[in-house]
């Protein structure tokens, strides 16, 4: 590998230790024969084993590989699908080509330390033990004699310009974080646990609720992201909510001219149909999650405001009846799970939590690609009504034991709606696939979930800030 590939691949070190998905890239390599597979395994096997480690060997070993590694490595990444790295090294080597002034050595010149007034003839003249005078001292001189200058004058030593430092103390507290149980929940299954999603995209005329077009790509997503974080993962569509007594009725009424006049049959098939949103929560709860780490619920529906004891906000079966999402927290909490005590519980709702649509307020500058035309965004939103003498409390406050281990993200702020693109699914779920599939590899859920409602705040004319109750005890690393 020639020197200006070589100082490109060490300059860029930092950013491919952050971002390089080594799992995908063995295969690639392999066939291209860049490395043999004895070589493979060295590097798989580097330092502690971790992403990391192994990037920064697999960076070592590369410069070892001729003059060809670096265009070769690059085809690998556009292989895997890791365009932007590879666009990055590709454009940084062409301008290195057309720039070659840039990665040549510099002229270095001695450095002397030392009072003026001596040449190289008086050094070279000294060859007993130097004597130190007050008046006369031997100066340093630092560099081949041949460079030595015609009269040496003191040279002033500035500050080096500071380098860039590989993130490496950052990503060993992050290792040092995961391996320790105090610290963080252990993910040492495989499957990691399981992750259900109950996608509700088509509504019945009754519920006057609109199909929710764009949520299939949302379920795609989710479904292949969990699947690649080592979880089993599970999808039902188009389910009802459970009805109370009273709903049932109404139901019925409603239902009574699309589906035959007879009440007594009616009511049999709204009881029959009714428990399938929260049967599915349920038969998950009742599993043997014993030999699991983690389990993971996923709602895709329209929601709503509702009263609440502990979690906020409500979703919508097919039905258009509620299920709240404390009912859905609850069927997971140690006494209805016993299997689940003590690991982490996620729950990640995309739907609206009110019909409110925020503006936002001015800033600066917004971000080019929020300005989109084609973009044409929907809303989960559903008014809420409330029932006579109930009020709803926009702060979750718990008259009960927290629970533990339980962490809900919610696609926007209670009272607010939730932006869903029908051509590219919601707003939420696409930002939370784009971060964890750059970061979940190194950071934890909860600064994952910092970034995704970073970028969402950023997007749109109407404005939207996903949020979490987070109850979880230690930091949750994905296993990768």
């Amino acid at each position: 590998m020639d020197e200006a590939d070589r100082q490109l691949l060490r300059r860029c070190r930092v950013r491919l230790v952050r971002e390089l998905q080594v799992a995908s890239l063995w295969d690639v390599l392999l066939s291209r024969q860049l490395f043999t597979p004895a070589m493979i395994e060295d590097i798989q096997h580097a330092g502690s084993g971790s992403r990391s480690d192994q990037v920064r060997q697999l960076v070592i070993d590369l410069e070892t590989r001729g003059s060809q590694a670096l265009p070769l490595f690059i085809s690998c990444l556009e292989d895997t699908d890791q365009d932007v790295l590879a666009s990055f090294l590709r454009m940084s080597r062409q301008e290195e080509k057309q720039n070659p002034e840039a990665v040549r050595p510099l002229n270095l010149r001695p450095v002397v330390l030392g009072p003026m007034g001596l040449t190289p003839e008086d050094l070279r003249e000294k060859t007993g033990p130097l004597k130190s005078t007050p008046r006369k001292l031997a100066p340093v001189v630092l560099g081949p004699e041949q460079l030595w200058p015609a009269k040496l004058r003191p040279e002033v030593l500035r500050p080096e310009v500071p380098r860039p430092v590989d993130n490496c103390s950052d990503v060993c507290a992050q290792e040092i974080s995961k391996q320790n149980p105090d610290l963080a929940y252990a993910l040492n299954a495989d499957p990691c646990g399981h992750c259900l999603i109950i996608n509700n995209v088509n509504f019945c005329l009754e519920s006057r609720l609109t199909a929710r077009t764009g949520s299939n790509i949302d379920c795609e997503k989710l479904q292949r992201r969990f699947r690649l974080l080592h979880f089993t993962v599970e999808v039902k569509c188009d389910l009802m909510a459970k009805c109370w007594p009273r709903e049932q009725g109404r139901c019925s009424a409603q239902a009574g001219p699309a589906w035959g006049p007879d009440p007594s049959v009616l009511q049999l098939i709204c009881h029959l149909l009714s428990q399938q949103m929260v049967q599915a929560l349920v038969e998950l709860a009742r599993r043997d999650h014993s030999g699991l780490d983690c389990c993971v619920v996923v709602v895709l529906s329209h929601g709503c405001q509702a009263s609440h004891r502990q979690f906020p906000g409500a979703v919508y079966g097919t039905d258009g009846c509620l299920v709240s999402i404390e009912k859905i927290v609850n069927i997971f909490n140690g006494a209805s799970c016993p299997s689940l005590g003590g690991k982490p519980k996620l729950f990640f709702i995309q739907a609206c939590g009110g019909e409110q649509k925020d503006h936002g307020f001015e800033v600066a500058c917004t971000s080019p690609e929020d300005r989109t035309s084609g973009s044409d965004p929907e809303s989960d939103a559903v008014l809420f009504q409330e029932g006579p003498g109930s009020f709803d409390q926009l702060d979750a406050v718990s008259s009960l034991p927290t629970p533990s281990d339980i962490f809900v993200s919610y696609s926007t702020f209670p009272g607010f709606v939730s932006w869903r693109d029908t051509r590219r699914g919601s707003w939420y779920v696409e930002t939370l696939d784009g971060v964890f599939e750059q970061w979940a590899h190194s950071e934890d859920l909860q600064t994952l979930l910092l970034r995704v409602a970073n970028a969402v705040s950023q997007k749109g004319i109407y404005k939207q800030i996903p949020g979490c109750f987070n109850f979880l005890r230690k930091k949750l690393f994905f296993k990768m």
